[in-house]
């Protein structure tokens, strides 16, 4: 088993961060009552050109996490009603990593 992150990136009109965003906590609701399932971040774009308004970055303890979590009918039905915001999702793998050491004073 390798960990893995989740990548999943939402079109969302403006006029329906409501309902997107009550789906994405069902749907983070059920990820988090599976286990395996370490963390995760719903970003939102800060202006209007961003092709994706939502993305959602979420670390998994595995990718048979992620099969198990996606293959299940509870989660399949809230996808379903996800589908008009038109996911993209991907697992992905850190190739490179960087962290700026901090500039204050100690």
């Amino acid at each position: 088993m390798s960990t893995a992150i989740l990548i999943n990136c939402f079109e969302v009109a403006p006029d329906q961060d409501e309902r997107f965003l009550t789906l994405w906590k069902q749907a983070d609701e059920l990820l988090r009552s599976r286990g395996g399932y370490r963390s995760t971040c719903l970003h939102k774009a800060l202006g209007p050109q961003a092709r994706f308004r939502y993305i959602n970055v979420a670390e998994l303890d595995a990718v048979e996490t992620w099969q198990s979590i996606v293959s299940s009918p509870g989660f399949g039905a809230i996808a379903e009603q996800m589908r008009q915001f038109q996911p993209s999702p991907g697992l992905y793998a850190v190739e490179i990593s960087h962290t700026v050491p901090s500039t204050e004073p100690a």
